[in-house]
């Protein structure tokens, strides 16, 4: 009897030995795991919502992120991570250790997609370059939306259409952003700018009327012109003063456009004379709507220009313009550039 208690008790310490030992190793073969680094090249893995480490591991495996999907789940157990990893695309960029992946996807560093808008382009140009962007939105679905005044209205911009209100800059939104959510966030940055504008004492501008003068600014100066944008919006600002018209070719330019359905940069005698709400030529005051997308710099000028005795500008032909506050002034600058190929302002 004690012979057998003895075998039997050889057998449970062999046993346990046998366990322990199975468990140091495999424990050393997980640690091992937790501090090599695998793969090269660039990886992009889409981890969906709710899943769990298993699933996670196995993912990332077969992205090429980590080597072994059994030991990438055990590793990830054994540090208690499961519950922190967070859902979304991933990219991974050379040789990463499994603590190095488990630290992006606990921090959220999801896969950004990038596009940029200049200043001064109309609604209809910048749709195309979201539609374009590695997003991959639906072109048609943002010009429904860009016409839709019920979702126009429903961003915050008082008026039927987006043209004038989405501010040109570099956006990052991550995979899955919708045409609704890309549009909403453009047009938020517009009102933010509005808001947060200097404003020259007595400029009474409303969101619409100060987003419609700085696309006038806009489409006036060239990016040479930055610094002038205060002295150009100061004689806007004058010649309304004045209730005098403001007299601007691209206004001209954007009503023909909605009249014809085209865009030309050239601009008739015809054009001046024919009546339409945005030809300031013809009418007097703002015209009912921005022209284009005016950036920053448009906008803080349109709230705040300079003081200027100013009512007429010209371009001297080098993306500069030079200022008078008279037709005596004015005439002579517009005989000693415009002959020479430039434009009256």
């Amino acid at each position: 009897m004690k012979k057998v208690i003895l075998a039997v008790l050889v057998l449970v310490v062999l046993a346990g030995a046998g366990a322990a030992g199975w468990w140091f190793m495999n424990e050393q073969r997980i640690t091992a795991f937790g501090a090599a680094a695998f793969g090269a090249g660039t990886r992009t893995v889409e981890i969906p919502p709710r899943s769990n480490p298993k699933v996670t591991a196995k993912l990332l495996a077969e992205g090429k992120v980590v080597a072994d999907p059994d030991l990438m789940y055990q590793w990830l157990k054994r540090e208690q991570l499961g519950p922190k990893l967070r859902a979304g695309e991933y990219e991974f960029v050379g040789s990463l250790t499994p603590q190095q992946v488990a630290d992006k996807l606990i921090s959220g560093q999801v896969k950004l997609y990038h596009f940029t808008v200049p200043e001064g382009l109309r609604v209809d140009e910048i749709l195309p370059i979201l539609a374009s962007s590695e997003l991959k939105l639906d072109l048609g679905k943002l010009k429904a939306l860009a016409a839709d005044p019920r979702f126009v209205r429903k961003t915050g911009v008082p008026a039927d259409g987006l043209e004038g209100f989405l501010f040109p800059d570099t956006y990052s939104f991550t995979r899955g952003a919708t045409e609704e959510s890309v549009l909403t966030k453009m047009v938020s940055r517009t009102i933010e700018e509005f808001k947060k504008s200097p404003r020259r004492p007595g400029v009474k501008f409303d969101l619409l009327q100060a987003i419609t003068m700085a696309s006038i600014v806009e489409k006036e100066t060239g990016a040479s012109e930055l610094d002038q944008r205060p002295h150009i919006s100061c004689v806007f600002h004058n010649r309304l003063a004045k209730d005098w018209r403001l007299d601007t070719d691209p206004t001209v330019i954007y009503a023909m456009m909605l009249l014809r359905g085209t865009y030309s940069k050239n601009i008739t005698r015809k054009d001046l004379e024919t009546d339409h709400p945005y030809n300031t030529y013809r009418n007097k005051g703002l015209p009912p709507g921005p022209i284009a997308n005016p950036g920053v710099a448009a906008i803080h000028a349109a709230l705040n220009p300079i003081t200027c005795p100013d009512f007429f500008f010209v371009s001297k032909n080098d993306g500069t313009s030079v200022f008078c506050p008279d037709m005596k002034c004015h005439e002579a600058n517009v005989d000693k550039y415009q002959r020479k190929g430039g434009g009256q302002k």
